[in-house]
C-alpha cells in the first residue's frame, strides 16, 4: 500500500503531462434545460444563481480573453507553464453547434494540454462529440467531458429535479467513450434520501462505465434555492461531517482503483451560501478523512471486486 489511500488527480496530471497543470476556468452564455423551460424551471434544487461557476470570469469576455486574464494570474502565482481550460457553469453543451465550435477552438494555444467541459448527461449531441474526437486527434490535446450525475439512486434524482435518469447518464458515458475522449462524474455523497447502498452502487456503476475522473463534493445550501426553502421548512436534514466522511470511504473503498480522483471534498463562496460543508474548511475535511483512512487502513478499490464480478 502506497502513501496515498486513493488515486490522486495532482499525482495523474504529473505522471500525464510532465509537471504541473492547472485548471483554469471559463464562463460561456449557456443556460440548462433544466432551467430555461425544456426539461424545467429553476433548476435542481440546490442550484444557485451562478450555476457551478463561482470562480469564473464574466461570460460577456470571450473565451480567449478569459483564458488569458487567468493565465496571467495563475501562471505568475504557481509558475504554472501548462493548463486546462474548464468549461464550468452550466451544461457548456447546451447550444448551437456553430458557438460551440467556435468556444472551443477559441480554447486551445500551445499551453494547453487538455479541454474540459462540463454538461449534463442529457445534453451532448454526436455532432459535438466528432467535432471533439477531431480535436483530440489533430490538435494532440485530450478532451474530458465532465458530467454531472450526482446520485445513481432514481428517486432521489426525482427529488433533486436533476431532470435526467440513471439511463441517460449510462448512454452517455457509452458514447463519449466511443469518441475516445476522457470522463469525469460528479457525485453528492451525502444526499440525505440516498442510503449507504446506494453510495456502493454509485462506486460500482460508475466503475462498470470506466469514469476516468470522479468529483465529490457535499450537498451545499446556497441562497435563492428550492433546497434553501426546503431546509427554512424544516424540510430537509442534511447529514453531519462525520457521515460524509464516512461515506466518502465507503464509496472509496467500492470504487476501482484505477479511477482518478479529482475532488473528494468540494467549497463554495461565503457569500453564495448558508451552509457549506458544516461550516469547515475543506481542507480540514479532507486531513479528517484522510487521518480516519490511514487509522482504518480504508483505501481506494479494498472492496472492489472487478469488473467482472459486478452486478
Amino acid at each position: 500500500m502506497t502513501e496515498n489511500r486513493y488515486n490522486i488527480y495532482s499525482v495523474w496530471l504529473k505522471k500525464r503531462y510532465g509537471e504541473k497543470v492547472y485548471k483554469i476556468p471559463v464562463n460561456i452564455p449557456v443556460s440548462c434545460p433544466n432551467r430555461d423551460g425544456t426539461k424545467g424551471i429553476g433548476g435542481c434544487v440546490y442550484c444557485g444563481a451562478k450555476g457551478g461557476g463561482n470562480e469564473t470570469l464574466s461570460d460577456q469576455l470571450s473565451v480567449g480573453d478569459q483564458i488569458e486574464r487567468n493565465i496571467a494570474y495563475i501562471g505568475k502565482r504557481y509558475h504554472a507553464k501548462k493548463f486546462i481550460p474548464y468549461f464550468q457553469s452550466f451544461s457548456n453543451t447546451y447550444c448551437d453547434f456553430a458557438n460551440f465550435k467556435k468556444w472551443m477552438l477559441e480554447s486551445i494555444r500551445p499551453d494547453v494540454v487538455e479541454i474540459s467541459i462540463s454538461t449534463r448527461p442529457d445534453c451532448i449531441t454526436d455532432e459535438q462529440l466528432r467535432f471533439l474526437e477531431t480535436i483530440k486527434t489533430v490538435q494532440a490535446i485530450d478532451v474530458t467531458i465532465e458530467l454531472g450525475l450526482q446520485t445513481v439512486n432514481e428517486e432521489t434524482l426525482k427529488i433533486i429535479k436533476r431532470g435526467h435518469t440513471l439511463a441517460d447518464y449510462e448512454q452517455a458515458m457509452d458514447r463519449i467513450k466511443a469518441a475516445g475522449l476522457l470522463t469525469c462524474t460528479h457525485m453528492i455523497l451525502d444526499l440525505p434520501w440516498d442510503r449507504e447502498e446506494d453510495i456502493i452502487m454509485g462506486a460500482e456503476i460508475l466503475s462498470r462505465k470506466k469514469t476516468d475522473f470522479v468529483k465529490c463534493h457535499s450537498l451545499y445550501i446556497e441562497r435563492n434555492t428550492v433546497l434553501k426553502q426546503w431546509y427554512d421548512d424544516k424540510k430537509v436534514t442534511l447529514l453531519s461531517k462525520d457521515d460524509y466522511i464516512n461515506r466518502a470511504i465507503l464509496f472509496l473503498e467500492h470504487l476501482n482503483p484505477d479511477i482518478v480522483i479529482q475532488r473528494l471534498i468540494g467549497r463554495t463562496p461565503k457569500e453564495d451560501s448558508v451552509i457549506t460543508n458544516w461550516n469547515t474548511s475543506w481542507w480540514k475535511i479532507k486531513d479528517e478523512l484522510d487521518a480516519q483512512m490511514k487509522q482504518e487502513n480504508n483505501y481506494q478499490g479494498r472492496k472492489f471486486t472487478g469488473l467482472n464480478n459486478m452486478r
